[in-house]
């Protein structure tokens, strides 16, 4: 998986590509948690994500947790499959989709 970060002010955006999975969800939990402070929209662009395993979840899960608390999260260019998941698990009530 490749991470792109781009930010301007208290915008951050992560565009994701490949698989979020056990092996790359510890990177991009790296990442949020390195970028997050003083963030206030978090975006992230799936436009080049292809897979998002439960571990995936759980750092989306833990990232919109912190995002209540100081602003907004939304996911952005979701796929059919991708968004066939969040639907299966329920994360369509949980998170901001564009």
């Amino acid at each position: 998986m490749t991470i792109n970060k781009t930010g301007s002010g208290s915008k951050l955006t992560l565009a994701l590509a490949g698989r979020l999975d056990t092996v790359t969800a510890p990177e991009l939990e790296k990442e949020l948690q390195d970028s997050l402070e003083g963030i206030d929209t978090l975006i992230f662009d799936f436009s080049g994500l292809e897979y998002v395993s439960s571990a995936g979840l759980r750092v989306l899960l833990s990232a919109q947790k912190t995002m209540n608390k100081q602003g907004e999260m939304k996911l952005t260019h979701v796929n059919e499959s991708i968004m066939e998941i969040f639907e299966v698990t329920g994360f369509t009530d949980i998170l901001t989709f564009e």
